[in-house]
């Protein structure tokens, strides 16, 4: 059974940086279509950032510049670099795994194993 683990959220200022973790067992990073995704109270859960079996990235628009997706293929982990922090930015934060690479990054639909969630909170 694929298990995801997130770590790695907390609490920051505005302008602030947070490096998120996901271990991944019984699943290898760098050989699956993997993503970040976050969910703030009240609203729909969103796509992040995506990384493609063969290492394309893909960013939101309003996370681009300011997030990196990458994969640490010796760790078996995926992070999310997350630079300037913004308030509009607090959610819990999953990392999931997106079953034979189908459909778009960004739709969770495609997704089929998700993690227990970071809280990531910026405060101004």
């Amino acid at each position: 059974q694929v298990q995801l683990v997130e770590s790695g959220g907390g609490s920051v200022q505005a302008g602030g940086s947070l490096r998120l973790s996901c271990s991944a067992s019984r699943i290898t990073v760098n050989r699956n279509c993997m993503g970040w995704f976050r969910q703030a109270p009240g609203k729909e859960r969103e796509g992040v950032a995506g990384v493609e079996a063969d290492g394309t990235t893909k960013y939101a628009d309003s996370v681009k510049g300011r997030f990196t997706i990458s994969q640490d293929n010796a760790k078996n982990i995926l992070a999310l670099q997350m630079n300037s922090l913004k308030p509009e930015d607090t959610a819990m934060y999953y990392c999931a795994a997106r079953a034979w690479c189908a459909g778009t990054w960004y739709s969770r639909l495609y997704y089929s194993n998700w993690g227990q969630g970071t809280q990531v909170t910026v405060s101004s």
